[in-house]
């Protein structure tokens, strides 16, 4: 595997202040006339720089490669990549535009030679002090100094072969336009005009702005047409839009012939948009110069996606969160739209336009009919932005298309023009629960294949439109878990499933999304704990069932973490044998309209049938890579389809953690500062049962926090304190008015916590919930004395070792894969995380020795920083370096404890581990592997040799810098 960005810009950033560092001690002799000693300088430069990406090999690249040149001389390029890069090394303050004169002279060189085959793409000079980088395809440029390399090194991304993805920003004005469309749906409801009522009269409103700046009408006539007809006061304006409604519901010959000449321009639009009866819109001045401002924009270049921004802004918080109303901005839907198909549509027109045969032109038609042929269904649609943004990008490729066929741009005849386009808005289906939203979607189609109609016509110069409409998009208005998708669309019509289906949390969900969730899955082990996201993956794994559909939906990134992956994905895969084709890694999710929501998702492209073409989807802030995988995890990383599945022991021979203590004691046991201040100061001899009593907080902030520990406290001991008495009494109180029964029993032992689990002797304390910026869960090592809280994980028995493994890099790889979260922060737990971690299955005392080593080293620097807290000491920008390197040092030597080679990558440990963790779990492991060998208080389950796990044949592939290649957009088969 590539290293990933974190790691690049991390290694940019030392190999500039190193180079720094180096360039100010050879001040000197730079310059001074060895040109042996610079050149070999320089070389070690461009090493060490390729070394920053995790290459370290020179395989591809060459240095001082002789070309013969123009003038009939040889001259010598400082490092060539054959058909990738060239490089022109210069002493500090040398001319760089020389340089670059210099690098052309040699490409210019190359091609006379007859070597055109190896020119490179890149071109990159430096004078050690400054770099500039040359794309020759693309025709761009960067320049910047040694010490910005980090802030430019998705320049370089060709060394490690990632490809770099643009996607398209949303248009701000879409933005203001729906603002403009809210302020007058609030105006218009404070008046009282509400409901279904403002809803249609709203979708009205929105398409004649669309269709007066679009040429679906006249040029300004609506507006021209309020202006003109309707009182200042706006006291009429209600009785002529219902006027103008009617008429745009009428065919020319029904109309009256009586009929007003400036209503009489209007088209007649059909397709049932005008055809209900409204009651009257009441306006008044500030209503109607709401209205007229919304005329006043320019609707041309608005994208018919914001309709659902416009739904957005008009609901309330609570009930957006409720009903899961998130919509995804253009850029984000985009990344949907080409994983699951436009890229591989646009690649197989690239080829068909490269064919230079006889069947060229046959081929055209036949990927024309193809297109035609597609159906594209979202059960989930809302207000359509997927299906009409899916539509936009298939008529402009079908656009390209035609200039192919039809010989570029040229002079046509309406007829012939008529006849070009095929494709159609009812090529789209989708299921909504809401009617509003459910008009929108139809609607914003058809102001789609308007604009997408304008395209043609600037293309072959004549006017193409469709009005009156005759083709309608199938929009349902139905509860997409309680119907059958099949009578929405037959699934061997169908090509492609898509959409972002409500992003409802398990604790948000309605008393009715719950009986939705119980029929779809309400059988299935454990469904308890799935989102309302997850009944729409059983749905569509039913309906994709022995088809070619490759399904592609947008959900928050908990259906690839915690608890959910088992119950989830061991079904879809047992049961629904279906495999993830692609996958977009965690990202912040872009919402168009006010009140932005804030979520993190995650994009799943999968089907009931394979492909070899895989492919992952990495983002570090607005950058993206794409690599391939030979197969994808519900973890959505490179691995096989195995889900690890809460379990009541270890998978590996290690001791057991369990829960702290739980007080159940109305808080009558438990202690403040100033309470056990006060205590002890009247009975001094309670001091042995006071005890430090930690749960999260308590542990990572140092708030201090004291419990009566009375275990061992005799019955005369007690007796003898009345404060004590009076503590015991209202516990036990405080018990029997439980409503459990559990909790009423306990009242007997009122004396004692509800629940005890402390160790007898020294424990690791594990928090339950640790912040996710944190790159390590704090845990320590605490004497049996600090009672731990039901909020801390206790692990008894225990050496430096086991703390060593649990607080390395490679323990957290597997936390954030496996945990599950609450909010961000990550959520540890026995049976998910710690049960199921794959430990070291044979490392020897030496290896042991170190990891202890590092490990007594991490709570030795801890230790030097006593009036710091853990949530100090482990806060990312305020670690102390002693600290980070100390666990540097660990990670490398637990490391080491499971294979030689070092870990590269996170994506690298993670891979490695769920290797590991399928053998473990292996039901037919040999007999061999059951045996225990103790190991200073430890036990490891040692693996038959040769079954240690290898790593992936496409992450090998990444090591070798021969193996690389520019990766490709996403294909589906």
């Amino acid at each position: 595997m590539p290293l990933s960005w974190n790691e690049i810009r991390h290694n940019a950033i030392r190999f500039s202040k190193e180079w720094s560092q180096i360039l100010r001690e050879r001040k000197l002799d730079l310059g001074a006339g060895d040109h042996a000693a610079e050149r070999s300088l320089a070389q070690s430069f461009w090493l060490e720089f390729f070394e920053v990406f995790g290459i370290r090999k020179q395989l591809t690249r060459s240095f001082e490669v002789p070309v013969k040149t123009l003038a009939g001389s040889w001259g010598y390029i400082d490092l060539f990549w054959k058909r990738t890069l060239l490089v022109e090394h210069k002493s500090p303050g040398k001319s760089l535009a020389k340089a670059e004169q210099q690098a052309n002279d040699y490409i210019q060189a190359l091609i006379t030679n007859g070597r055109g085959d190896e020119v490179p793409r890149y071109v990159c000079v430096t004078d050690f002090l400054n770099l500039v980088l040359e794309d020759r395809h693309d025709d761009t440029r960067v320049e910047f100094p040694l010490a910005d390399l980090h802030k430019h090194i998705h320049a370089f991304a060709f060394i490690p072969g990632y490809k770099q993805h643009v996607f398209k920003e949303q248009d701000p004005i879409n933005i203001e336009a729906a603002e403009i469309l809210g302020k007058l749906h609030d105006e218009l409801e404070a008046g009282g005009y509400s409901g279904h009522q403002l809803e249609q009269f709203l979708v009205r409103i929105l398409f004649c702005l669309f269709a007066e700046d679009t040429g679906l009408f006249e040029r300004s006539a609506f507006q021209l047409y309020l202006e003109n007809h309707t009182k200042a006061d706006g006291s009429d304006l209600g009785l002529h839009l219902a006027r103008l409604f009617a008429v745009l519901n009428q065919p020319p010959d029904k109309r009256q012939k009586n009929l007003d000449e400036d209503l009489a321009r209007f088209p007649y639009v059909n397709g049932d948009l005008f055809a209900e009866p409204l009651d009257f819109a009441d306006f008044n001045r500030s209503l109607r110069d709401a209205l007229l401002e919304c005329c006043a924009k320019d609707w041309e270049q608005i994208s018919p996606a914001i309709f659902g921004s416009l739904f957005q802004s008009i609901m309330q918080p609570k009930a957006r969160r409720q009903i899961g109303a998130h919509y995804t901005s253009e850029r984000d839907i985009l990344k949907v739209v080409r994983s699951l198909f436009l890229d591989d549509l646009q690649a197989e027109f690239k080829a068909i336009q490269g064919d230079r045969s006889t069947r060229r032109a046959a081929r055209l038609e036949e990927f024309h009919q193809k297109l035609c042929a597609l159906k594209f269904f979202d059960p989930a649609c809302g207000c359509g932005n997927f299906l009409v943004l899916a539509y936009r990008e298939l008529r402009e490729l079908e656009l390209l298309l035609l200039i192919e066929i039809n010989g570029g741009q040229q002079e046509m005849t309406l007829d012939e023009v008529n006849k070009l386009s095929q494709l159609d808005v009812h090529q789209f289906y989708g299921i909504e629960i809401e009617e509003w939203p459910a008009k929108i979607a139809e609607v914003a189609l058809w102001l789609m294949d308007h604009q997408m109609n304008r395209k043609i016509l600037n293309a072959f110069g004549q006017p193409y439109q469709r009005l009156p409409l005759k083709k309608s998009p199938h929009i349902h208005t139905a509860n997409a878990l309680r119907l059958d998708w099949k009578t929405v669309l037959p699934p061997n019509e169908c090509s492609y499933v898509l959409g972002n289906p409500p992003f409802v949390g398990k604790q948000f969900a309605t008393v009715e999304q719950k009986q939705d969730m119980a029929l779809v899955c309400g059988k299935l082990k454990g469904a308890g704990v799935l989102d309302y996201v997850t009944g729409w993956y059983f749905k569509a794994a039913e309906y994709i069932q022995g088809t070619r559909i490759v399904v592609g939906f947008v959900s928050t990134n908990s259906i690839s973490q915690g608890e959910q992956v088992g119950v989830l994905w061991n079904e879809l895969f047992q049961r629904h044998h279906l495999k993830i084709h692609f996958a977009h890694r965690t990202f912040p999710w872009v919402s168009e309209a006010r009140g932005k929501a804030h979520v993190h998702v995650v994009i799943v492209g999968f089907a009931n049938f394979d492909v070899t073409n895989k492919r992952i989807y990495d983002y570090q802030g607005d950058e993206v890579t794409v690599t391939k995988a030979r197969n994808i995890s519900p973890y959505l990383i490179e691995g096989n389809d195995t889900v690890a599945l809460s379990r009541s022991k270890p998978v590996s021979e290690v001791s057991e953690i369990a829960f702290g203590n739980m007080p159940n004691d109305g808080g009558h046991l438990t202690l403040s500062d100033e309470e056990k201040n006060e205590l002890l100061k009247k009975e001094p001899n309670l001091k042995k049962y006071v005890r430090p009593f930690l749960g999260p907080d308590e542990y990572l902030y140092g708030i201090p926090r004291w419990c009566l520990w009375l275990v061992d406290a005799s019955p005369e001991e007690l007796r003898a304190s009345p404060l004590v008495m009076e503590r015991i009494e209202n516990v036990r109180n405080s018990r029997l008015r439980s409503s459990r029964i559990a909790t009423k029993k306990l009242a007997a032992m009122p004396a004692l916590f509800g629940e005890i689990r402390q160790p007898k002797e020294k424990y690791l304390a594990i928090p339950k919930t640790s912040s996710e910026r944190r790159s390590y869960i704090p845990i320590s090592i605490l004497d049996a004395k600090v009672i731990a809280s039901t909020d801390i994980f206790t692990c008894p028995n225990v050496k430096f070792f086991h703390f060593g493994v649990l607080t390395s890099a490679m323990h957290m790889a597997w936390v954030r894969q496996v945990c599950g979260r609450l909010e961000s922060r990550y959520r540890y737990s026995a049976g998910l995380v710690y049960n199921n971690y794959p430990w070291p299955t044979s490392p020897d005392k030496r290896q042991m020795a170190a990891v202890e080593k590092a490990a007594q080293k991490v709570l030795a620097v801890r230790q030097d920083f006593p009036q710091s807290t853990l949530a100090d000491l482990y806060h990312p920008l305020s670690m102390p370096p002693a600290l980070v390197k100390a666990h540097a040092e660990l990670d490398r030597a637990v490391d080491l404890c499971y294979r030689p080679e070092p870990f590269t990558s996170e994506r690298q440990r993670v891979e490695y581990l769920f290797g590991l963790y399928e053998r473990l779990t292996a039901p037919l492991l040999p007999a061999a592997g059951k045996k225990r060998k103790k190991n200073d208080g430890l036990y490891f389950q040692k693996l038959p040799k040769g079954s240690e796990p290898e790593e992936s044949a496409a992450a090998a592939a990444f090591h070798n810098i021969m193996g690389k290649e520019d990766t490709v957009p996403y294909k589906t088969s």
